[in-house]
């Protein structure tokens, strides 16, 4: 049976432009898209037997130079790269509950000194942990402000994003918006494989959301560190901001999103105004009800 390590070889390779890479030309009928197996295992300077073993679960040791050869033949990019070094280090282990976490002083003292930008501190499951009035009234306004407090009920990203409609209309561009969330879980679960929290959760969202679950088989990752996004609030209409988010220094499964916008845009003035004290419809829009059927 395939492991994640052969899973993710196969949907790299999977990808890729046979015409588009160093191997002979040639005008074999594929069956497959991408690259054979023997092609790779030819990239990367290694016997196609021992990458046939990597791809089929028989295997999973590699040396440090055998996965930087893998890295260039199936062109990687560093969240991939780092991926494949952590799915070289699963063992069989049993899954465990980590304590939840609760965001520290540093953390609290830096969120009440970003100011007006919103901001949103989120853990290890896309979790939002904590966040400024400004980060609560751009992102998920219809939810209450002091949600993140209660640890087992806190708002989570990756479910508001694929299971809740306000949310998911926010975003002009959904899709790339879901790929990178997908992508940031499929990163983590590599680092944390052992983790049932997680596990529980990708299997709630792949359960409940066709989508998740075929961008979940695609095994694509993502680092989430900056980038633009277009939201469609309810108050402001489209905000075109940028958005960048810091590893905590003293827990790297803390994550701190901060939206900004250039200066004296619309957006920069729509920001300033959410984090006023100053109470505005934030409100998202509710679904209308069906209408009900008359005698």
């Amino acid at each position: 049976m395939p492991s994640e390590l052969g899973r993710f070889l196969s949907t790299r390779r999977a990808r890729l432009n046979p015409q588009e890479s160093d191997l002979p030309r040639g005008g074999h009928w594929r069956r497959v898209p991408g690259l054979r197996r023997e092609e790779v295992a030819e990239l990367a300077g290694i016997s196609t037997s021992y990458y046939t073993r990597l791809e089929r679960g028989s295997s999973s040791s590699a040396s440090p130079s055998v996965l930087d050869a893998l890295t260039r033949a199936l062109h990687l990019d560093d969240a991939e790269r780092a991926h494949l070094y952590d799915l070289t280090q699963l063992t069989a282990t049993e899954l465990h509950h980590p304590r939840r976490k609760n965001p520290g002083p540093s953390a609290a003292r830096l969120l009440a000194a970003i100011g007006s930008a919103p901001a949103i501190l989120m853990g290890r499951y896309t979790d939002i942990l904590s966040w400024n009035t400004a980060g609560h009234r751009l992102i998920a306004p219809h939810l209450d402000e002091a949600a993140p407090s209660d640890a087992r009920h806190r708002p989570v990203m990756a479910r508001l994003l694929f299971l809740d409609p306000l949310v998911r209309d926010m975003y002009e561009d959904w899709q790339q918006a879901a790929r990178i969330n997908v992508g940031y879980l499929r990163l983590t679960s590599g680092r944390h494989p052992d983790d049932a929290t997680l596990a529980s959760l990708i299997g709630e969202l792949s359960m409940h959301s066709p989508e998740f679950a075929r961008l979940w088989a695609a095994h694509d990752v993502h680092e989430c560190t900056l980038g633009d996004r277009t939201l469609l609030h309810p108050a402001f209409g489209a905000l075109h901001l940028h958005y960048q988010v810091w590893t905590q220094p003293d827990d790297p499964d803390l994550r701190l999103q901060i939206y900004t916008a250039e200066a004296d845009s619309t957006e920069s003035r729509a920001l300033s105004m959410l984090s006023n004290e100053k109470e505005i419809d934030v409100s998202l829009p509710q679904p209308t009800p069906s209408p009900q059927p008359t005698d």
